[in-house]
């Protein structure tokens, strides 16, 4: 026994142990999302679906239509589905996978945990816009070149990367959904919900409520994030954003954050 261990028995002194680094925490999500083949496959969707998209816009499309925004659109656009449940099911995984006890054990802290899972998340978003502005780059070329016509570039950079955060706000939806709910498929069925349900409603509320119409942009998410899809254009467009993100995304993110450090792990 050395001499520094017997100092610890008499001062009755605990040995610190090094916390984990946030990055290997975030390496580990990382690697997680691939590991059973539910997320593998979902991930893969994102490069399956990427190419179907660019092949049915080069065989349907009009000539006319043939552009590198639609081209990014239209790959971009199942995307934008996906990468929301691939950010719920890595949130609810500690719960519906019962690994939780296991994540928690290595990494005490729950709160670094759902940020390690919510960063890696973004890149596999980031990795994969990237990945469809490289496809709908190669099917604006094949396209033009097959139809006779110029290659039309008409997306900009500040265009693109307003893209790109259109897709990190539906991203934080299954974020959100994830820490509130806790489980896969009940996430799963209200991100729909929200999705497609809601938005209809909402639509259907300001075409027959004047008072909703203005009332619209402020408190409806998916209306007010087809902004950043389509073009920012004016200041009350990024308001617009703010507040609604707050009312869908921050307040019962907060609440969902408090249930995660708050729920028993089995």
């Amino acid at each position: 026994m050395s001499a520094t261990t017997i100092d610890q028995i008499r001062t009755g002194r605990r040995t610190e142990t090094t916390r984990i680094p946030l990055s290997r925490v975030v390496r580990v999500e990382l690697r997680k999302m691939f590991d059973t083949r539910s997320g593998f496959w979902l991930i893969a969707s994102i490069g399956i679906t990427g190419l179907i998209a660019t092949i049915a816009t080069i065989a349907f499309a009009p000539d006319a239509d043939l552009t590198y925004y639609n081209f990014a659109k239209a790959v971009g656009f199942p995307i934008t589905v996906i990468l929301p449940m691939i950010a719920l099911l890595s949130i609810t995984s500690e719960w519906s996978q019962r690994s939780g006890l296991t994540t928690f054990t290595y990494v005490p802290s729950r709160r670094r945990v759902v940020v390690a899972k919510t960063w890696s998340a973004v890149i596999v978003a980031v990795a994969s816009m990237l990945f469809a502005f490289a496809v709908g780059a190669f099917g604006n070329v094949v396209g033009s070149a097959i139809a006779g016509t110029p290659s039309v570039w008409d997306l900009s950079v500040g265009h693109a990367i307003t893209i790109v955060l259109g897709n990190l706000v539906a991203l934080s939806i299954g974020v959100m959904l994830g820490m509130l709910l806790r489980s896969s498929a009940g996430g799963l069925v209200m991100y729909f919900v929200l999705v497609l349900l809601v938005p209809n409603l909402t639509s259907l509320l300001a075409t027959s409520q004047d008072w909703f119409k203005d009332l619209q942009p402020w408190v409806d998410l998916p209306f007010a994030q087809t902004a950043l899809f389509e073009g920012m254009k004016t200041g009350s467009d990024w308001a617009h954003i703010a507040t609604s993100f707050a009312l869908w995304i921050v307040v019962p993110g907060f609440f969902g954050l408090r249930r995660v450090m708050r729920s028993e792990v089995k």
